[in-house]
């Protein structure tokens, strides 16, 4: 593993901020990590989940070539997915890194910029046949491997994908160490996915989501235009 790693996590407005920080929480743990939170100015950026906002410590244009970039979801992916400043920074940044990585409808963000076509990716379950619109290949799973390119599934799933990447990194053994230091172990009720969900859960969730993703459709429609 090299003396430092530059990894550099991608803020945007109404980003999911377990997305960030639960990958966050893992990477930071990785010797030699130097941890950003990179923005186009260095004004708090709110997260999807009312007060909470988000520091960033540098600026797109200030930042190094990394090492390992990542870029979470929320809400927000919808307008980043549009932001021409922000998909120019990714792809400019991923030819030179060694890891591109997203976690939830981050990976819908790394498509708009057309850096998953022919790729196997995950995303949220919601969301996961966007994908294909971009030429990505969806695959249902916790975290998807397509050689320089990781991502991870909705929010809670940034944990697992930090410690799947932190193994890359530097190897089963610190991917374990850091799993046991920050205690995750979880055992949750069986609800997580749409396959385990009470059926009447989940009508009801689809329901409540119309609206949104009817504006997913329309943002997929324009960013897919791009590549046409």
């Amino acid at each position: 593993m090299p003396d430092s790693l530059e990894i550099g996590f991608v803020l945007f407005p109404d980003l999911t901020q377990l997305d960030l920080t639960g990958p966050w929480e893992v990477l930071t743990r990785v010797p030699g990590a130097r941890c950003h939170l990179l923005a186009r100015d260095l004004a708090p950026v709110a997260s999807s989940s009312g007060g909470l906002a988000i520091v960033p410590t540098m600026t797109f244009a200030a930042a190094p070539q990394l090492d390992v970039l990542c870029v979470p979801g929320g809400p927000g992916h919808l307008v980043a997915m549009e932001n021409p400043e922000l998909l120019e920074f990714l792809r400019r940044q991923a030819e030179g890194c060694r890891f591109v990585t997203a976690v939830c409808t981050g990976s819908l963000v790394l498509a708009a910029a057309g850096l998953l076509h022919g790729r196997r990716a995950t995303t949220h379950w919601m969301s996961l046949q966007r994908l294909a619109r971009f030429g990505a290949q969806p695959v249902k799973a916790r975290v998807a491997h397509d050689g320089k390119f990781v991502t991870g599934g909705g929010v809670t799933a940034g944990i697992d994908f930090g410690l799947a990447l932190a193994e890359q990194l530097g190897g089963k053994t610190l991917s374990q160490t850091i799993q046991l230091a920050i205690e995750y172990d979880p055992h949750p009720p069986h609800a997580g996915s749409p396959d385990s969900a009470d059926p009447a859960v989940v009508e009801a969730i689809n329901a409540r989501a119309e609206p949104y993703r009817a504006r997913m459709a329309e943002v997929d429609a324009r960013a897919a235009a791009r590549f046409a």
